[in-house]
């Protein structure tokens, strides 16, 4: 049996695909969760207008994120914070430190979830921090940490 994906199934397919799948996997399992289309003549036509439809949408939130990541690649970030010896900070400058100074210069679209920060900053210098606001779109800031 044939069916139009409306969602990304693993090993089968993504939306808008056409795949043959066994009667019972559609019937039972597909087909009643709304994964899936019955492969018709007018649901091949629904998916083709939804399949264009989503495909704008993604191009103007893509667009939108390119538009903040140029503005994104000029910010640059000062933190100031108590050193000890070796120039190891007594405290740490973290993701939501960072998403806090951004929603102060502006930036109230970006949570501190799409700060790409592996592990707090510990020491002093000048770091480049990736931040995620689409999947195709990570533009970097420039934080600097000085001794206080």
């Amino acid at each position: 049996m044939e069916v139009i994906l409306r969602q990304a199934v693993e090993k089968l397919g993504q939306p808008g695909d056409v795949v043959k799948v066994s009667p019972g996997f559609a019937r039972n399992y597909l087909l009643p969760r709304g994964i899936a289309y019955s492969a018709t003549a007018g649901n091949l036509k629904r998916i083709a207008q939804e399949k264009a439809r989503l495909q704008a949408a993604e191009n103007e939130r893509r667009g939108g994120a390119q538009t903040i990541a140029t503005r994104l690649e000029a910010v640059s970030l000062t933190f100031s914070a108590r050193v000890g010896e070796e120039g190891k900070l007594f405290g740490s400058v973290t993701a939501s430190d960072i998403a806090e100074q951004l929603h102060a210069q502006g930036f109230d679209m970006i949570e501190k979830r799409q700060i790409d920060l592996h592990e707090p900053i510990k020491a002093l210098g000048v770091y480049r921090v990736p931040v995620r606001l689409h999947a195709d779109v990570k533009p970097e800031i420039k934080v600097w940490v000085i001794k206080q």
